[in-house]
């Protein structure tokens, strides 16, 4: 019995106990291999103001700057001429002085740079947002609204709400209309959510982008083989002209549907 029972302690020890919190919002967004799951805020409003109140700071400077070459060119003071005509002076005199200008046009040009690259990132799918808002909330909402056992409390609970702020960290994949129907049926490995109902399927992306490029094969063989090979047994002309007609409106509907091009390379290839 002694042996069983350091058996028993063993593993009870080598049981690690369910994280909560913050460490647990961690552990879900670290367990998705696909990091589907890395989706921020990105405050868009607040960086609006912080590069406007920036753009603000700015100009004051920029008046003040206007208003002092306006006093230098008006007082015919030799010594202030001096000042804006030689750099070693102007140096010397504004050494004691603030560097507002150029810690302020760091600031907005690093504020400016990142906002641009923020702006790059994409938004999250609709799918992940529902899995990841049933994962946060403990399942779907109450039918008064209220979440029913949210991961983290206060401000946090609610950051997913403002779905047009949300931002995914994920690297972008391929958003044409046959890689987002083969990913939202593709078959995955099935977990169970939070609320022990609602059941999430993982999908290997890895997997859709080679079933993407395997049927993209089979079109190109297909659209590539198959005129030449059905033209060489039409002789009357407005056969040929109707499967060419034909083979046409495939072209232009594989390229449509298997990749991102546009209406314009659309017609662009299909006219080729």
């Amino acid at each position: 019995m002694p042996a069983t029972d350091d058996i028993e302690m063993s593993a009870s020890r080598n049981i690690e106990p369910t994280p909560l919190g913050f460490a647990a919002v961690v552990s879900l967004m670290a367990s998705d291999r696909d990091q589907d799951l890395l989706i921020f805020r990105k405050f868009g409003r607040i960086s609006a103001r912080n590069l406007l109140y920036l753009q603000c700071e700015l100009l004051a400077i920029e008046d003040q700057l206007r208003k002092w070459d306006k006093k230098i060119a008006c007082c015919r003071d030799i010594d202030l001429e001096e000042v804006a005509e030689t750099w070693e002076v102007m140096i010397k005199e504004a050494k004691q002085g603030k560097t507002e200008a150029t810690e302020m046009m760091g600031l907005i040009d690093e504020a400016l740079d990142l906002e641009s690259r923020i702006t790059r990132l994409h938004l999250p799918d609709e799918r992940v947002i529902r899995v990841a808002q049933n994962e946060l909330w403990g399942g779907p909402l109450e039918s008064d609204g209220q979440k029913r056992r949210p991961m983290v409390n206060g401000l946090a609970k609610n950051y997913l709400d403002a779905e047009e702020d949300l931002v995914s960290l994920k690297a972008a994949v391929e958003t044409d209309p046959l890689s987002k129907a083969l990913r939202a049926r593709w078959p995955g490995k099935e977990e169970t959510s939070r609320d022990g109902v609602s059941r999430i399927s993982r999908a290997n992306e890895r997997s859709v982008t080679t079933a993407v490029t395997v049927v993209n094969i089979i079109a190109a063989i297909i659209l590539l083989v198959g005129p030449i090979t059905s033209l060489s047994f039409v002789s009357s002309r407005p056969a040929v002209l109707g499967m060419i007609g034909s083979f046409t409106v495939m072209f232009a509907m594989s390229v449509g549907l298997m990749t991102n091009a546009k209406r314009a390379e659309i017609f662009a290839g299909s006219a080729a």
